[in-house]
């Protein structure tokens, strides 16, 4: 029998804010993904990098202040960056305990680029907050540089970036061949690295992408059978944390866009799960959704735990 061919979305939980928890976070990780390498999927890995991307921005940002002679790293770096420091302990972790288990199948990282709009809206509104706390005097020399800032506490600033929608993923064919050679491959983590097509050039770009906006794209660009979302919570609810509240085992399609339409699902939070799951089955109707938390991995295979979703 064939293997199931699968996309893992990962949350902040799988990997921890912090080098330690990360470095922790990452074993416990790997043991839910090597469960579906042992229920006979093949797997090809997305993540969240906030607190990661965060922190490397203000490491280089430190770095200039104390050293002038260094040139700050612009957003699309700073992606780059934990694409790399997130992989690496995603890949060796897991194949780590692949081994463990008597599998040998290889792990890798592919640095991925993704394909945004420059007059997508996001631009012009940026949300994601990232970075340092600044002063009113910092913030304005930001400003003066063409970034935003917000203002989180009394005098305290913090830059934020815009978090376009994705259009394409640069090497989709690269993880393609080695999904298709039943390799795992960790790809577009942490949405990707954004970047704006300039005839034959690509130019980073200076936002980040919502990593369940391209676990979405992704599932659909490869085919796959099955969307795996994992989360903070075991799964789906209507009428969140209300006196009303009530939990999701199934939803379709058409429900699921009627309660997005509704207002149910909270920004930031479970709407770009929701949405990641439209995108997908509006492209691949035969496929099925799953979100839950990775402590429950085992539960949801056996239909004891989590929300699945399909057309």
């Amino acid at each position: 029998m064939s293997k199931k061919k699968a996309v893992v979305s990962l949350g902040h939980e799988a990997l921890g804010y912090t080098t330690k928890e990360q470095w922790d976070a990452v074993k416990v990780t790997a043991k839910a993904l090597a469960d579906l390498v042992e229920a006979d999927y093949q797997l090809t890995i997305t993540h969240s990098n906030g607190p990661q991307v965060s922190m490397i921005h203000k490491a280089m940002t430190e770095l200039r202040r104390v050293y002038t002679d260094y040139t700050p790293a612009p957003m699309c770096v700073c992606n780059a960056m934990s694409q790399g420091y997130v992989g690496y302990d995603i890949q060796n972790s897991l194949r780590a305990e692949l081994l463990a288990r008597g599998i040998s199948t290889p792990v890798s990282t592919i640095l991925t680029q993704v394909s945004v709009d420059p007059y997508d809206e996001a631009f012009y509104e940026p949300t994601k907050i990232i970075g340092r706390v600044m002063t009113k005097e910092e913030a304005d020399l930001e400003v003066e540089k063409g970034n935003y800032v917000t203002e989180v506490a009394q005098n305290e600033y913090r830059r934020v970036v815009a978090a376009p929608k994705p259009l394409g993923i640069m090497e989709i064919e690269a993880i393609r061949t080695l999904s298709e050679n039943d390799q795992i491959v960790i790809a577009c983590g942490g949405g990707g690295i954004p970047v704006i097509v300039q005839k034959e050039a690509l130019r980073g770009a200076s936002a980040v992408i919502e990593k369940d906006s391209i676990a979405g794209l992704l599932a659909a660009e490869l085919k796959a059978e099955e969307l795996f979302i994992f989360t903070g919570v075991k799964q789906v609810y209507k009428n969140y944390k209300k006196e009303n509240e009530s939990i999701i085992r199934e939803l379709k399609l058409a429900e699921a866009k009627e309660l997005i339409a509704q207002g149910q699902f909270e920004e930031g939070t479970m709407l770009p799960k929701i949405e990641a799951a439209v995108t997908y089955l509006e492209k691949v109707p035969d496929g099925k959704v799953m979100i839950t938390s990775l402590d429950f991995v085992s539960d949801a295979l056996h239909g004891k735990a989590g929300t699945v979703i399909t057309a």
